[in-house]
């Protein structure tokens, strides 16, 4: 079981940086992939990035690569997304997930994470 919490959102101007925070409780945390989605306004939610368990493997949506970047603190519990160069399309709910499984690879299917924060908004404004 995990449960997770994520913080860091709120309202930015085109061009800035935020970065989300992922918090987890349980000792499950340090063997999933960790992944962010994010859902706007009258859309589907959509994957944006993940970390495998170890850290050492990470991938990302092409809407988001070289803008965006996730780590990960095992000792910490954590999961943190960097995002820079925040564009208006950027906005939208973000949500951290917790893979089913244990010691998996990179994974961008949101129907395999089973555990889900409640989300942290983030506004980009033009």
């Amino acid at each position: 079981q995990v449960q997770l919490v994520e913080s860091g959102g709120g309202l930015v101007q085109a061009g800035g940086s935020l970065r989300l925070s992922c918090a987890a409780n349980g000792t499950a945390f340090s063997r999933k992939t960790i992944g962010w989605f994010r859902q706007a306004p009258g859309k589907e939610r959509e994957f944006v990035a993940c970390i495998t368990w170890s850290g050492s493997s990470t991938y990302y949506a092409d809407s988001v690569k070289g803008r965006f970047a996730i780590s990960r603190d095992n000792a910490k519990s954590s999961v943190y997304l960097q995002m820079n160069s925040l564009k208006p399309e950027d906005t939208a709910v973000y949500y951290c997930a917790a893979d089913r499984a244990y010691y998996r690879g990179t994974n961008s299917r949101e129907d395999e994470y089973d555990y889900w924060g409640q989300g942290t908004q983030v506004t980009v404004s033009s």
